[in-house]
């Protein structure tokens, strides 16, 4: 392992986009506990795609510009619906909604976001063989810079979730403030969506 790919992965995780957002989002709607769900969430949905890429389905996503675009458009849809109902105040990010069907809800965006993100698949895909080493094992390889890649991603994510956590109660307190925020968190969804619905297999490596 290289001080390169630490330092790459860090700038992937830290850089804000449909995980992050999702973890800020849940901490400022429930709190830490959530927070910390939503990071775990979008972590898990990351092992379908480390899967493809160990298996070859990676590849043939990669060569198929087919299956890159109907994955795409599932990730572009589902980003739009998570605008809609971010907006309207339902689903997954509903303010105070910290029960057992809360957290299910939680646990289930974070990771269908992460697992129509067509971009992951190609990250594990392109980018880690990059940095195993010759002559050892791809598998074992892949999977311990897979491993590492995702306790960061899990890291900075709860991070994140909990920073919002904490002023969370600050927050709720001013209703036009938490109106506001739902807004721009569901404006910021669509935003993503647009943005991959126009990325190509190589513009998302």
């Amino acid at each position: 392992m290289t001080l390169a790919f630490l330092l790459t992965s860090l700038v992937i995780v830290a850089t804000p986009g449909t995980g992050a957002l999702f973890a800020l989002a849940a901490g400022l709607a429930r709190g830490p506990r959530a927070a910390v769900l939503a990071a775990f969430a979008c972590t898990l949905g990351t092992v379908p795609h480390l899967l493809a890429a160990i298996t070859g389905l990676a590849a043939v996503l990669h060569a198929s510009g087919a299956a890159f675009q109907v994955l795409k458009y599932a990730g572009v849809a589902y980003l739009l619906w998570m605008a809609w109902s971010t907006w309207r105040d339902t689903g997954a990010l509903t303010v105070d909604d910290d029960g057992p069907r809360g957290a299910r809800a939680v646990i289930v965006s974070g990771v269908t976001l992460n697992l129509l993100n067509p971009k992951l698949t190609l990250f594990f895909f392109a980018f880690l063989p990059q940095f195993v080493p010759a002559g050892t094992g791809s598998v074992p390889a892949m999977l311990g810079l897979s491993a590492v890649f995702m306790a960061m991603t899990f890291v900075v994510f709860a991070a994140y979730g909990v920073a919002a956590a904490a002023v969370r109660d600050r927050v709720l307190a001013r209703p036009r403030l938490v109106a506001r925020l739902r807004r721009g968190f569901a404006a910021s969804f669509a935003l993503l969506g647009a943005r991959l619905a126009v990325e190509s297999p190589a513009e998302a490596r």
